[in-house]
């Protein structure tokens, strides 16, 4: 079974680049009948924080992104203390002594004589004296993977295609810190282990840490560590830039939050996100099935993938008008029924603006000044107006023939009478929600 997992650190809040890690993810399994997993990484304990957690339930939530199972890493704290004595037996796991200042030093001097930054593997020359004598002193070692020198690294990723990196380019990565808490690479790897995670999609930042963490898969299931003995498929998707093609720090912050102030829908951020950075149409398309059956790795592209405001606006604008009344009725203004909605659905570019659309119908409205001659035209309108199941077609073809006017000068007096407004809602619609006897005295009061 397909089983894709999400995992957000609860530091933050979501942006616009985890939406669209998220989406991907629970397409690729939604798409297969399989299993997406929300995965709480909140093994730092000091910068992770509840309420971002509540947070992130919320956004996936309001989005649609449902999950089939919540894991939560400080929960799992056991195995991966047990991962880690195993690794240690096998002789993958090292301690190391050296500050944050040595380390930076030695990155510094080898970046000036040209040579990649990389750890020079000096704690694995300490004798076991030497090691006793650095905790004598009171420094607590931090623990790197050893990584196999021995051949390349290498995997066919869904997007890039076949990856190859010399694990000797690589440095052995850090993977528990000096007060026993846990970064990134080993328990990733020991929980997709244990979830049963068989794709792993995820930014092209990560590329590198995917061929440090084949390594630790192969290195725990050579162990005995868990049942699986598969590593995920992996594949990176080109990260998020602004329009001008340049990486943006509002993307960074630019999450459900600031979407819901702007009246941004749910399937317009979903339509957007589903297909930016492919090679197939970014359309209003509502139906997530669609959008899902449609998704596909293959259609991916190299380049970074633009995120354009405008796009998603235009988007909205798209999704608002094709959505049915049952799903907005209870974000419309009091009165408005699916007639009213019909009317003014054309309109819109935001649900929220429907108030103000609504107000034609429910007044008061401001009427412009008229000339001597449209005050006459209007007059005549308000005695010709006859209500039946079209009163506006009826209206416009008896004051055609009655006056002679037609097109602009026909119309637009009676628009601005009515509602005030040069333009708007299809007047066939609106007048009958406005009713017979209040455009009767908007057009006698207009004439006035």
């Amino acid at each position: 079974m397909t089983t894709t997992r999400f995992a957000p650190s609860p530091t933050g809040r979501l942006h616009v680049g985890n939406i669209r890690t998220a989406l991907h993810n629970w397409m690729l399994a939604r798409q297969a009948g399989g299993t997406f997993i929300l995965r709480i990484d909140d093994t730092d304990a000091e910068r992770s924080r509840e309420d971002y957690v509540e947070a992130i339930r919320a956004d996936l939530t309001w989005l649609g992104l449902t999950w089939d199972r919540e894991e939560r890493q400080s929960a799992r704290l056991d195995r991966y203390a047990a991962a880690f004595d195993v690794l240690r037996a096998a002789g993958r796991i090292y301690p190391c002594y050296e500050s944050a200042q040595e380390l930076e030093v030695k990155r510094k001097i080898a970046l000036g004589r040209g040579l990649p930054p990389i750890y020079d593997r000096a704690a694995l020359k300490l004798t076991a004296e030497e090691q006793a004598a650095k905790e004598a002193e009171g420094t607590a070692p931090h623990w790197r993977f050893l990584l196999d020198h021995a051949e390349p690294i290498q995997w066919n990723d869904g997007i890039r295609g076949l990856q190859k990196f010399d694990p000797a380019q690589l440095s052995d990565p850090v993977i528990r810190r000096a007060d026993g808490s846990w970064l990134y690479m080993m328990p990733s790897a020991v929980d997709d282990i244990d979830m049963g995670v068989t794709q792993v999609l995820r930014g092209e930042d990560h590329v590198s840490n995917t061929a440090v963490q084949i390594q630790i898969f192969t290195a725990l299931h050579a162990a005995g560590f868990g049942a699986a003995k598969t590593i995920p498929a992996f594949a990176h998707e080109a990260l998020l830039v602004g329009k001008e093609g340049k990486l943006s720090k509002r993307l960074g912050s630019l999450g459900c939050d600031a979407f819901r102030e702007r009246g941004i829908e749910p399937e317009a951020i979903i339509a957007l996100l589903a297909r930016l950075g492919t090679s197939q149409p970014v359309e209003p398309i509502a139906d997530r099935t669609a959008l899902t059956v449609s998704f596909d790795l293959g259609t991916f592209g190299r380049a970074p993938a633009k995120f354009d405001e405008e796009d998603l606006e235009r988007l909205n604008a798209g999704i608002v008008h094709q959505l049915p009344y049952e799903a907005v009725a209870a974000r419309l203004p009091a009165g408005m029924d699916a007639a009213g909605w019909h009317a003014v659905r054309p309109n819109l570019a935001h649900i929220g603006e429907a108030a103000d659309w609504w107000r034609l119908v429910t007044g008061p409205i401001t009427t412009p000044a008229f000339t001597d001659e449209d005050k006459a035209f209007l007059a005549e309108a308000a005695r010709l107006l006859a209500w039946g199941e079209n009163p506006w077609g009826a209206l416009t073809t008896a004051l055609k023939e009655a006056t002679g006017r037609k097109g602009k000068a026909l119309f637009l007096p009676l628009r601005q009478a009515l509602t005030g407004m040069d333009h708007g809602p299809d007047m066939g619609e609106l007048l009958p929600l406005i009713g017979e006897a209040e455009a009767r005295a908007r057009l006698a009061s207009a004439a006035a």
